[in-house]
């Protein structure tokens, strides 16, 4: 909203409607966290609120990409695309597979966390889920080349584009030997790693565009006093802080999570 009014205000308009769904999905998830923790007739109800807000939320986070990916409609700055012209088989597509992705992720996470039964139980779904996400990719990139999708042909023209792939498909090959071995840790770390080749692949992708085929960076940017508001309030003081905080939370809670009373 700061840094990229332009953008910020042209994807608030073709997402209205979902981004209001996935913050009341945020919302459940927080609620049903609390609440679940001071009942236990209806644990039940609030166990299936939390895993309901964050499917929701997820969906719509990997919709949206899509959506982006594929293209929105936008004329002379607006979006013209209509209430639910976000809504396409390929966004729909991508907000599966991210659901499977983030799924892949949580088990890789409690299996690096947790013990016992918990792990056991992660670690089982880990295949599938990995599976699963294959399947996607495999599912996107044929309709990808199906329907000539114009992000394709930033692969032809930057061909360093296939860097990213490529350290995906490395750690794919260590996710794989590390659950035949049935390693706690790196899983985790592999995921991790492929979420940030995808993401890297798509930033590139779309460069230099903020909105692929309509909105360039630096059509998109704030004026230059506003863009230096921001580095010198939020890039030296806020952001420093929030990384601080984050590496002392990691810290504390280090380690496998051990079976105590009190806890959620």
């Amino acid at each position: 909203m700061g840094a990229f009014p332009i953008v910020y205000a042209t994807l608030l308009s073709a997402f209205y409607l979902p981004l209001i769904v996935m913050l009341l999905g945020l919302i459940l998830r927080g609620v049903a966290f609390e609440f679940r923790y001071k009942t236990h007739r209806l644990r039940w109800v609030w166990d299936l609120s939390f895993a309901g807000g964050s499917l929701i939320a997820t969906f719509i986070q990997g919709l949206t990409v899509g959506a982006l990916v594929q293209g929105l409609q936008v004329t002379n700055g607006q979006y013209s695309g209509g209430a639910v012209g976000w809504l396409t088989p390929f966004a729909v597509l991508c907000g599966i597979g991210l659901c499977l992705g983030y799924a892949l992720l949580g088990a890789c996470w409690l299996t690096k966390k947790c013990e016992a039964e918990v792990r056991d139980v992660a670690h089982r779904q880990i295949p599938v889920l990995a599976l699963g996400v294959l399947a996607f990719l495999v599912l996107v990139f044929a309709y990808a080349l199906a329907e000539n999708l114009p992000l394709l042909h930033r692969w032809i023209e930057r061909p360093y584009l296939f860097v990213f792939p490529a350290i995906g498909a490395v750690a794919a090959i260590v996710l794989a030997l590390s659950i035949l071995r049935h390693n706690d840790h790196w899983p985790f770390y592999m995921v991790a790693l492929i979420f940030v080749s995808a993401f890297g692949t798509l930033a590139l992708s779309f460069w230099p565009n903020m909105i692929p085929s309509v909105i360039t960076v630096n059509e998109a940017a704030a004026p230059q006093s506003s863009l230096w508001f921001m580095f010198w309030g939020c890039r030296l003081i806020v952001f420093p802080l929030m990384l601080l905080y984050t590496i002392i939370s990691y810290s504390v809670f280090r380690g496998k999570v051990r079976a105590t009373a009190g806890h959620y």
